[in-house]
């Protein structure tokens, strides 16, 4: 069989030749060039349409040198050098969809993205930040008042492109981070907590630390909460985030604990 194909703007042809019990293909070029016109292919055309072709074009499609070349021409590359991925194309892929999956983290959009658990005292607020973030593309967070304030959001995978395939095989690490920070002049309490749910949104694993509590007269700095959910079994199909906090002088207005630049990001094992 003839087939005509496209590579980088030219269209040449090539003899192939599939065997359809042992799916084996013939070239008249090496794989190691079939390599690099998949290359020039998008990856996801790759593995759901190129690596289905025949037993030929699976082996380039599952090499490990493919995918560590794709990694190196769009600048994924491990934070630690001495560690080496050890699945390549999952490495590829989770740096590729890496992104907050948060809105609004920063209250930029004011309270798009967010519930509103707990609403008490005179409310959640948005101010500009008291002291300077240490990401100085932070303007703006969100403030609690005399009254529990908490807000939450539900984050659905399979709507961020985490299939269910993905996270029950794969089970990659996802990792939760909140900046907070008290006033100097009030004493105040903050409280995070983030569960992995089930498609019945019922809780496989939750991270629920030990509320933090800050005197009057303290520092006033921003102060940086992680944790990575590693392990976690199969069946994640949702993440709920909810934090927030109050002040412990009853004051009116806003003196309470104030957060910004939260996140949530699926991410490679390697740089969790």
């Amino acid at each position: 069989m003839k087939r005509r194909f496209k590579v980088m703007g030219a269209t040449q042809s090539a003899d192939l030749n599939v065997q359809n019990d042992s799916r084996k293909a013939t070239f008249q070029f090496p794989l190691d060039i079939l390599e690099e016109i998949f290359l020039n292919v998008p990856p996801y055309q790759v593995v759901r349409g190129c690596r289905l072709v025949c037993q030929d074009w699976k082996e380039v499609a599952d090499r490990d040198s493919f995918w560590i070349e794709r990694c190196r021409r769009e600048g994924y590359h491990s934070q630690h050098a001495s560690e080496i991925p050890r699945d390549w194309k999952y490495f590829y892929f989770t740096h590729k969809k890496r992104r907050n999956l948060l809105k609004n983290p920063r209250g930029e959009d004011g309270f798009d993205g967010w519930t509103i658990v707990e609403n008490g005292g005179d409310r959640w607020k948005i101010e500009d930040p008291m002291v300077s973030h240490p990401n100085e593309g932070v303007q703006k967070n969100f403030v609690t008042s005399y009254g529990m304030c908490l807000k939450s959001q539900l984050i659905d995978l399979k709507k961020e492109g985490y299939n269910s395939s993905f996270m029950d095989e794969i089970q990659p690490h996802i990792r939760i981070s909140d900046w907070y920070a008290p006033r100097w002049d009030c004493g105040c309490l903050y409280v995070i907590t983030a569960e992995l749910l089930n498609d019945k949104k019922k809780v496989v694993r939750k991270f629920a630390p030990e509320t933090v509590t800050f005197a009057q007269w303290n520092e006033q700095q921003w102060n940086l909460r992680t944790y990575v959910f590693k392990d976690y079994g199969p069946g994640v199909r949702y993440i709920r985030f909810t934090h927030g906090g109050k002040d412990t002088q009853f004051w009116a207005g806003w003196f309470g604990i104030r957060v910004t630049d939260s996140c949530v990001e699926i991410c490679p094992a390697d740089d969790s």
